[in-house]
């Protein structure tokens, strides 16, 4: 089986730091390659794969500012498609783009829809309905104008995430620093519940940051920027719990999964896919208000840390993941 994996050109496959897409890209093309089967990764020509790498833009237009978008999307994703013949199947993961090419090609394309930027995107996906094979992240976020041949849930390489018994005495933020994702809900909670917190991540809205964050930080309430690999076990594994305080129904959650597979639970509002990454009182809390978090950050020592662990790698392996997707390519395929 030759498969075609297209990941985005923003960032490089794997991202050296932030890129969600990205990085499940890359997990896909590398447990394809585990499992057998004849990969190309379609990404940036500085991107790492143990499979073969097809690429026309170098670097990822975020990381040289220089480069336009939709050009180097243009470039990206046609060359993929012009050479669409030689493979059985494309999985697409570069959102709804790709698929104004699908009724051109004879080759069968698998979209993995990793959320919706905006409604507005939701007719094309639509108008390839009949003809496309759709795989949702999370069943909280299925569209229900849309034909869905599975729920896949995103994969990480767990042994790349270490275990950690006994945590510090600080709370963790990591993740975009945005009002999406509840940054300043973060520094509410712990303030109230009295406990240091470090804050990593990107600054992805500077309005907010120095009108929502950087008046509040201080000796307990601490910003470090964004962390690679290595910072970000140290920081998710010596975490007494992560605060995902989002303000928005987010698809899927990385930083959850890979604080659980540090042992670390997860303090989250109940929203989007958090019920199906999070087992309520047992890896963490689904909580409605700041309130709710405060007295959750005050029950965390009943929460087992292996426990944890145990269920995020037996959910959001990559080995799980790449099974369930040849299962999807098979359907497709037969």
């Amino acid at each position: 089986m030759k498969i075609a994996v297209l990941s985005p050109v923003a960032w490089q496959t794997p991202p050296k730091h932030y890129g969600p897409w990205e990085q499940i890209a890359s997990n896909i093309t590398e447990g394809l390659v585990s499992a057998g089967l004849e990969v190309t990764l379609f990404a940036t020509g500085d991107s790492l794969t143990s499979g073969k790498l097809a690429a026309v833009i170098e670097r990822g237009y975020e990381e040289d500012r220089q480069q336009d978008a939709k050009v180097c999307e243009c470039l990206h994703i046609s060359h993929l498609m012009e050479r669409s013949s030689e493979f059985d199947l494309i999985h697409n993961n570069f959102d709804f783009l790709p698929l104004t090419y699908s009724k051109l090609i004879k080759t069968p394309m698998v979209t993995t829809i990793h959320g919706f930027s905006s409604q507005k995107i939701v007719p094309v996906y639509k108008k390839y309905n009949d003809t496309s094979h759709y795989v949702s992240i999370s069943n909280a976020d299925r569209n229900e104008d849309l034909k869905y041949v599975a729920t896949v849930y995103n994969g990480l390489n767990v042994d790349e995430f270490q275990f950690t018994e006994q945590p510090d005495d600080y709370l963790l933020f990591f993740g975009r620093l945005h009002h999406d994702k509840g940054a300043a809900e973060a520094i509410k909670i712990a303030k109230q519940a009295r406990k240091r917190l470090i804050m990593a991540g990107i600054i992805q809205d500077e309005r907010y940051f120095e009108e929502r964050i950087k008046p509040f930080l201080n000796d307990d309430i601490q910003f470090i920027g964004h962390a690679g690999p290595d910072k970000r076990n140290e920081l998710l594994g010596k975490a007494t719990a992560l605060l995902h305080p989002i303000n928005f129904a987010e698809p899927f959650g990385m930083s959850v999964a890979e604080s659980m597979l540090c042992g670390t639970p997860v303090i989250a509002f109940n929203k989007g896919s958090m019920p199906e990454l999070i087992k309520h009182k047992e890896t963490g809390f689904l909580v409605n208000t700041i309130n709710e978090a405060v007295e959750a950050a005050s029950e965390l020592h009943n929460i087992d840390r292996q426990d944890c662990r145990k269920w995020a790698a037996s959910q959001f392996s990559k080995e799980r993941m790449v099974a369930d997707y040849i299962k999807v390519y098979k359907q497709i395929l037969s």
